[in-house]
């Protein structure tokens, strides 16, 4: 597995919850959220396509109370919760036209995913593949500096515009944040980029207004410098945005969703899936396990890989990359987390840990924008684990 070397920028980029595809996957969480309130075990495979003044819901759904969900009064209000309310955005909650394509799963996937079924009798995986999690003591979140200071930008910049502190501004807009590290931490900002949506109003005053929320917002990390370059609506102007500005797709910002583009990644995207499907589920629980490695202190770093096929409820491998911090070999690490006693790798298990049937104080709807990990409300963000990971260790 590659390393980064110690000395080196590395940049890292958000969007915002009004960029076009957010807005898919917020739609899609969205619908998700309505099935399982209606069936906890749906099985929810949701797509969504945004363009100018249009919504297309395609994909796969077994509810036992589907006929009490309506996907169409759903986009809408997601739709209008994130800002697009006016005609002049060319895409307005209440104006676009829908199509719905949505229809049953597969019986051939469903009985390798249903417990009791299939050849395992126990619930398996809903798909094959592999999938990362990772964690870093660089920031107070255990997320790579560069991601969690994109999201915050924009997070910030989101309660500005909804609260009309800034008026002129639009809901789509993007961050991206280029941090030095020294001896791999965090040293200094390089660079801040902002591209945000606005009204049709001056350039100078909207490089003023954003570079000033910039620094209040990135001043606490400690890591601006006199000439950090910032560069506001580089291209001079952006008042066309949104699913007019550029079609959105549902799971096309999957390194926005995860670390940046620090580690690696699986290719599974996660909005709009339930959690048999272990592209998101297994992806939470190593981020899960991964965090509670940095944070039990055996090591500063911590990626974990998981493997599955479809139908098998044991994962194929476990591996963990420490990158040279850890406090003992990875090896050593690995084994406990293969024990399956204190993190079990099994859906079934990972569901029931981290209560992804039944969300209490959170919702599927809460992960799709600004990122799915590195925030307190989410179960797979708990540190619950340290205590005994560190006596498992001999620690």
């Amino acid at each position: 597995m590659s390393k980064i070397r110690a000395d080196h920028v590395f940049t890292s980029e958000s969007v915002s919850e009004g960029h076009p595809d957010k807005v898919c996957d917020q739609i899609s969480d969205a619908i998700l959220d309505a099935c399982m309130a209606q069936d906890p075990r749906s099985r929810v495979a949701c797509e969504t396509l945004t363009t100018t003044n249009l919504v297309v819901n395609a994909g796969e759904i077994t509810c036992a109370g589907w006929d009490k969900v309506d996907p169409e009064s759903v986009a809408r209000q997601v739709v209008r919760d994130i800002g697009y309310d006016r005609e002049e955005l060319m895409f307005n909650a209440d104006s676009f036209e829908y199509i719905n394509r949505l229809h049953g799963q597969s019986p051939d996937i469903s009985q390798g995913v249903t417990e009791g079924e299939g050849l395992f009798n126990e619930q398996g995986a809903g798909d094959q593949g592999m999938m990362f999690g990772y964690a870093s003591n660089a920031t107070k979140e255990l997320m790579p500096a560069p991601i969690a200071y994109s999201h915050r930008l924009l997070y910030e910049l989101q309660k500005i515009r909804k609260a009309g502190t800034i008026p002129y501004l639009r809901p789509d807009s993007k961050s991206q944040v280029s941090i030095l590290h020294i001896d791999g931490k965090p040293k200094s900002i390089e660079t801040v980029v902002i591209s945000h949506q606005t009204d049709d109003v001056s350039l100078e005053q909207i490089r003023a207004d954003l570079i000033k929320i910039c620094k209040d917002v990135l001043a606490p990390t400690g890591l601006l410098k006199a000439d950090t370059e910032y560069y506001i609506n580089p291209t001079g102007k952006f008042v066309i945005g949104g699913p007019h500005g550029d079609a959105g797709v549902t799971g096309r910002k999957i390194i926005v969703d995860t670390y940046g583009g620090v580690g690696s990644h699986g290719g599974g995207a996660f909005s709009g899936k339930d959690p048999s499907k272990v592209d998101r589920s297994a992806a939470y629980y190593s981020r899960y396990a991964a965090k509670n490695i940095v944070a039990a202190d055996l090591a500063d770093k911590c990626e974990i890989q998981v493997a599955y096929a479809i139908g098998v409820p044991k994962p194929l491998s476990i591996n963990v990359e420490t990158y040279g911090t850890g406090k003992m070999d990875d090896h050593l690490i690995e084994e406990v987390l293969k024990a399956g006693d204190i993190f079990d790798f099994r859906p079934s298990a990972l569901i029931a840990d981290l209560g992804l049937l039944a969300p209490n104080g959170w919702n599927y709807l809460d992960s799709a924008a600004y990122g799915h990990f590195g925030r307190p409300q989410f179960p797979w963000e708990k540190t619950d684990k340290v205590d005994v990971l560190r006596e498992a260790l001999n620690l």
